[in-house]
């Protein structure tokens, strides 16, 4: 808490990510350079969907690789593992087996939990606080595949530059540090999106207008998610082309984005254009489908 009310720097960030990592369980596989991750560090003024991890299958369905990094949630009504456990997707992989089901299926979900035992102590806290802490910096970071690619969605504006430091410190390939205006941890369909787009060590900065590719959204307040089951039901129909308009735009942007940075596409324009085919052609209900085979009976244990 005192990093939070201080405001950490940098090097703070790099620092205890670096350090996460040296103890984290690591999943070993041969694709590692040209692995994404997409998430967000969660506390954003507007609640949504599990945008990034629908985003997620859209992306790997265009032909990126997925190792997505996630939790339950601490601060908002349904954490990405959360809503996946809810789709039928076993959560509990351990190292080999995700290794096996990354190769098999081109997307895994990593739960923090089995990679991090060293934070087993911190979890109950940071339940019991239910406010953002420099663990939701730092975990975007530590992924356990050793992406180099990512696009991690930042709620508060003053800690994007901060994110993008860490990132480019950390020899990050390539990735986008995105702020929806409206106050979103992810690039949004309601307005404008800053975008601190990280690649070999520099930083650019950008802004996304949705508009420019027919996506924008006047009505933000129908982003909003709520429990497991909801957000399953709702991305479930995104999937099979019977979703809301507004979960549709909204994932397509940040699935265009972990395109783009994976090189599937040169562009974010051309990435836009992979990901509205994937989805339109079922590919993410068909990754859906596949990640639930590959990973065998959901299991809480």
């Amino acid at each position: 808490m005192g990093l939070r009310e201080k405001g950490e720097t940098a090097a703070e960030v790099s620092g205890t990510a670096r350090a996460l990592r040296a103890v984290m369980v690591p999943v070993v596989v041969p694709d590692a350079p040209v692995l994404v991750d997409t998430c967000g560090t969660v506390g954003g003024a507007v609640g949504t969907l599990n945008i990034s991890t629908a985003a997620a299958f859209v992306a790997t369905a265009a032909g990126a690789r997925v190792a997505k990094h996630g939790n339950r949630s601490y601060t908002s009504r349904c954490g990405s593992a959360d809503l996946l456990e809810s789709m039928g997707v076993n959560i509990m992989c351990g190292a080999e087996q995700a290794s096996r089901v990354l190769a098999s299926v081109g997307m895994v979900f990593l739960f923090a939990p089995n990679y991090h035992p060293a934070m087993r102590h911190v979890a109950p806290v940071r339940r019991e606080l239910k406010v953002a802490t420099i663990m939701n910096l730092v975990g975007p970071l530590a992924n356990p595949a050793g992406v180099r690619r990512q696009v991690v969605g930042v709620a508060d504006a003053a800690r994007a530059p901060l994110m993008a430091e860490a990132l480019a410190e950390l020899g990050t390939e390539h990735a986008l540090v995105a702020h929806g205006e409206i106050g979103m941890d992810e690039i949004s369909p309601a307005g404008r999106t800053t975008i601190l787009e990280v690649r070999g060590g520099a930083v650019l900065r950008w802004t996304l207008d949705p508009a420019e590719y027919g996506l924008d959204w006047d009505r933000p307040e129908e982003l909003a998610g709520g429990e497991p089951a909801e957000n399953a039901v709702r991305t479930e129909r995104l999937f099979e082309g019977r979703g809301d308009e507004a979960d549709r735009r909204a994932v397509l942007l940040n699935a265009a984005a972990a395109i783009y940075v994976s090189g599937v596409a040169v562009s974010f324009g051309a990435a836009v254009g992979a990901a509205t085919e994937a989805l339109e052609r079922g590919g993410a209900r068909r990754v859906l489908e596949a990640l639930r085979r590959a990973g065998g009976p959901v299991s809480t244990s």
